[in-house]
């Protein structure tokens, strides 16, 4: 009998060890580091204006654009980006439910028209994205107040009708002036509105404050009409009406970093600026001048630390010799004394062939793998930020290349230390045999929960049989079930919302 049950209980064992083969299994924590994921912002901006991205018609159902706007997450999801940038304000309109401004034009056809069966589309996008593991940032245009593609009237409650005295038209522009204070201030009310009362992870401004200039019937670049705020601000002043503008841009973008981070200091601020500041900076540099065209002090912004993260729109060739992708890269690291984020725009559209005219030079997949290389060998360099999802969605040989090349494995977001350093608590994980409906063990279930005051935006799931394995969940997945040969080692991390990561808790497998 002795030798019956020696036998059996051998059996059993070797029994355990077959993979596949499900029986009670039990873990006991481990003093174990598991290896710590890759840290990288992959970013990719959500255009609305003119339906560049979303909705692709302003005549969609409510049901249609939900589903497209699903896509494109789904999208970011696929290619292990990490945030989506979603343009809320493309010109003084607002693509969620607002008292200062109306709804957009873009969304339903007519601006202040609201969309029916009512949704919010920014609410719908914050909690898709999150669903997804995916940081959403709400991106406005601070002064455009009218995009030429426009085509419906200006509603009662549109700026243009509320306040024409702040308001230029400019060729075919419509914009805010800036140099008008109450506008503004205007501006900034529309921002700290959608920061109240939103939970999105941060704000975004691209590249227009002053406007790009517009030419005469002679091909003349025409001068932005603000001479009443000059006369009213400017004039008496030493300063020439140029730096003025400068400063008007420079009081706004220093204005809205200290009221979000007065009022929720966790909110990311960023701004995308024109990848050249000034031409012979560096000095092979040539091309556009923003900070001479478009009153643009950018590096100013930067050296400051009026931003959490910045995104020079680096929209040009490795191989370029007067707008050098790695040059002007490696430049801007330069101009960063406080160390914040730098993640420059990459031109995905370039790889398209919806582009037409003169430069419509059809870049390969590989540009853009290529660039990515380039940003992970240079020091200062935290990720990328693609212009745009929609290229994104289109083109499968880019989407296809950049998940085989450059984003095989998920990555964290990078920290943002000057804002929090706090450790989060370590959280408490259980693992263990899961029985089903027909009472046979079938497989290991994990399941953790958070320990300190706040929920973690996400947790770092890693798992080790013969090599670690490593993925990246919503905050919201608590669980995670493997069928099969169970995992030797489980180990689960919480990380907030700025990217602050707690100790592991890991278990180990005992049979």
């Amino acid at each position: 009998m002795a030798d019956f049950i020696r036998r059996l209980t051998i059996s059993i064992l070797l029994i355990g060890l077959i993979p596949g083969f499900a029986v009670a299994t039990n873990y006991e924590p481990a003093n174990v580091s598991p290896p710590k994921p890759a840290r990288e912002f992959r970013g990719a901006w959500i255009a609305t204006v003119a339906n560049i991205d979303w909705p692709s018609s302003n005549a969609l159902s409510t049901a249609a654009q939900k589903a497209e706007l699903s896509a494109l997450l789904d999208r970011a999801a696929q290619l292990k980006l990490n945030v989506v940038i979603f343009q809320v304000r493309p010109a003084c309109d607002a693509l969620y439910a607002s008292e200062l401004e109306p709804w957009s034009e873009f969304l339903t056809g007519a601006m202040g028209k609201r969309p029916e069966p009512y949704y919010d589309p920014l609410s719908f996008a914050v909690e898709e994205a999150h669903r997804r593991g995916l940081e959403l940032h709400a991106w406005f245009n601070p002064f455009r107040a009218g995009h030429p593609s426009a085509k419906s009237a200006a509603s009662e409650n549109h700026v243009s009708r509320q306040h024409p005295q702040w308001v230029r038209h400019y060729g075919k522009q419509i914009w805010l002036d800036p140099g008008e204070k109450e506008a503004r201030d205007y501006s900034l009310r529309v921002v700290m509105d959608v920061v109240r009362r939103y939970d999105i992870d941060g704000v975004h401004f691209d590249d227009y404050f002053y406007p790009y200039k517009e030419l005469n019937r002679a091909g003349e670049e025409m001068e932005f009409p603000d001479e009443a705020s000059w006369k009213k601000y400017g004039v008496g002043r030493k300063i020439s009406r140029d730096d003025w503008r400068r400063e008007n841009v420079d009081q706004f973008i220093q204005g809205v970093y200290n009221s979000v981070k007065a009022t929720k200091p966790w909110v990311k601020f960023g701004v995308s600026p024109f990848g050249i500041w000034r031409p012979g900076n560096p000095p092979a540099i040539k091309g556009f001048d923003s900070y001479e065209k478009l009153y643009a002090d950018s590096k100013k912004w930067l050296s400051k630390g009026w931003v959490d993260y910045f995104a020079p729109q680096l929209y040009w060739a490795i191989g370029s010799k007067e707008q050098s992708f790695p040059v002007l890269l490696k430049w801007w690291t330069q101009q960063n004394p406080k160390g914040r984020l730098l993640l420059p725009g990459l031109d995905d559209s370039k790889t398209s062939s919806r582009r037409r005219g003169p430069d419509a030079l059809i870049w390969p997949s590989a540009e853009l793998v290529n660039q990515i290389q380039i940003i992970r060998k240079q020091t200062g360099v935290c990720g990328e930020i693609h212009w745009n999802l929609g290229t994104l969605m289109r083109n499968d040989n880019l989407a296809e290349a950049l998940l085989r090349e450059s984003y095989a494995e998920p990555a964290l977001p990078p920290p943002y230390p000057w804002i929090d350093s706090k450790t989060p608590a370590k959280p408490m994980l259980t693992a263990g045999a899961e029985n089903h409906s027909s009472g046979n063990s079938t497989g290991v279930k994990a399941t953790w929960s958070f320990t300190g005051p706040e929920k973690p935006a996400l947790w770092i799931v890693q798992t080790k049989a013969a090599e670690w394995k490593t993925q990246i969940l919503p905050g919201a997945k608590t669980s995670l079930e493997w069928r099969g040969a169970a995992p030797e080692l489980i180990a689960v991390t919480a990380v907030d919302r700025n990217g602050n990561c707690s100790s592991p808790s890991v278990l180990r497998l005992r049979r």
